[in-house]
């Protein structure tokens, strides 16, 4: 069955004007449009545009709690999120646990008595939160991993000799950041983070030291690294954020290029229109450049502290017009079609090349398609369905392989294996 969805964007402050709605041809909603959710979390369900379809139900998590067979096959519960993603700003710098981590921390935040709304509340369900992130605007802006501890002393370094050249008061601020860069790498991360986090005075006084060291440094090693102290600085003045930035890998993405975020990745999107797909969680544990809670042990606990190389994903191309990003989960897989010559534009040399002939895909479980060029026809051995431009349904498991034709773009979600 093929049963058209929608949802209103959220207006979270980060959000852009109009991305999204310029994006998908639709009215702009004259609040900050930043995630368009497509899926059946309880916080955004999709609504059911044609109830008649679904006995009744008017949203997606009402549908598939009522018939999971019918709605998600062997699956029961729909193990992924999709949004559509625009960032104007700034999100907050973030974590998401391990599985193991999240049934742990829900049970025992469960045990306390916390509301699932408490602002002190960690976790919101019992799930992990890797995520991938496809980059749709010409670049996408992220900060993503901790950058080698060798390039973190280094920044340190040339911000020392910029505070000498300068004469600025308090150089001791700086030396006192290089000393929690001492020793092995995960050791110095994990004391830095937490000094950082601390709220002391002293980190206060950096921030604010570090923020004009930056106002008049020009750095050809790593201008992007302190353009982006700057930046922050701007949005969020004094938060901590603004010299965690500096241990982190400034990443831009070109269009067609995605990036996959695993469990303890601390991670943040600065700007840019984006395919977000995720397991089906809404579990994060902030690290700054955010007004709410921070906990800062059980940060500590979920990060990652490791110097990695930055977590592109390269899809695979099992069929003409067809790429693939499967990250190493089983919550979820992320394809890109394209159909008909010239049907996106600006797609970049990393689009594939569009399928002038049928072009064919098989969901391993019910999937959710939104169209964000043109118009394809979505067709199955039980029916057919037309995503214009704008337009998203789901896809029940029943309807087996896909077969894609017109002309056009479009972004379909799956689990990432059979259940």
């Amino acid at each position: 069955m093929f049963v058209p969805i929608s949802n209103t964007p959220r207006d979270y402050a980060w959000g852009s004007a109009r991305a999204i709605s310029d994006l998908l041809g639709t009215a702009p909603t004259g609040r900050p449009e930043a995630e368009l959710w497509l899926g059946a979390h309880p916080s955004s369900p999709s609504v059911i545009d044609d109830p008649e379809l679904t006995g009744g139900a008017t949203d997606l998590a009402e549908w598939i709690s009522r018939d999971p067979g019918g709605a998600s096959g062997a699956h029961g519960q729909l193990p992924y999120l999709l949004k559509i993603l625009a960032a104007g700003g700034p999100l907050s710098l973030q974590a998401h646990p391990t599985l193991g981590r999240a049934k742990e921390g829900f049970a025992r935040e469960n045990a306390a008595g916390l509301p699932i709304d408490a602002p002190n509340r960690n976790y919101k369900d019992p799930l992990h939160k890797p995520e991938v992130i496809y980059a749709l605007s010409d670049t996408f802006e992220a900060l993503c991993g901790f950058r080698s501890l060798a390039e973190i002393r280094a920044i340190v370094a040339e911000l020392q000799a910029a505070d000498a050249r300068l004469a600025l008061p308090e150089p001791e601020l700086l030396a006192a950041l290089e000393a929690h860069l001492g020793g092995e790498t995960a050791d110095a991360l994990e004391s830095s983070v937490e000094w950082l986090l601390s709220g002391s005075e002293q980190v206060e006084a950096l921030t604010l030291h570090v923020t004009a060291l930056a106002e008049g440094l020009t750095s050809e090693a790593f201008g992007p690294a302190i353009a982006t102290v700057r930046d922050l600085a701007a949005e969020y003045p004094g938060d901590p954020g603004v010299v965690l930035s500096l241990l982190l890998n400034r990443v831009t993405l070109a269009r067609g290029e995605a990036l996959f975020l695993p469990a303890g990745n601390i991670h943040a999107y600065l700007k840019g229109l984006g395919v977000e797909l995720m397991a089906a969680s809404d579990n994060v544990l902030r690290g700054g450049l955010t007004p709410k809670y921070i906990d800062v042990p059980e940060l500590l606990s979920v990060l990652q502290f490791e110097s990695l190389p930055v977590p592109y994903l390269v899809p695979g191309h099992p069929a003409p017009g067809i790429e693939e990003f499967q990250p190493d989960v089983t919550d979820f897989v992320l394809v890109r079609v394209v159909v008909g010559e010239g049907a996106v534009e600006g797609a970049g040399a990393v689009a594939p090349d569009a399928a002038t002939t049928p072009s064919r895909y098989l969901p391993l479980g019910p999937a959710i398609v939104i169209a964000t060029a043109g118009s394809v026809t979505v067709s199955s051995a039980g029916g057919s369905v037309d995503v214009a431009r704008g337009s998203a349904f789901f896809v029940t498991p029943d309807e087996g392989e896909l077969t894609f034709t017109g002309s056009g773009e479009l972004f379909l979600a799956a689990p990432g294996a059979r259940a």
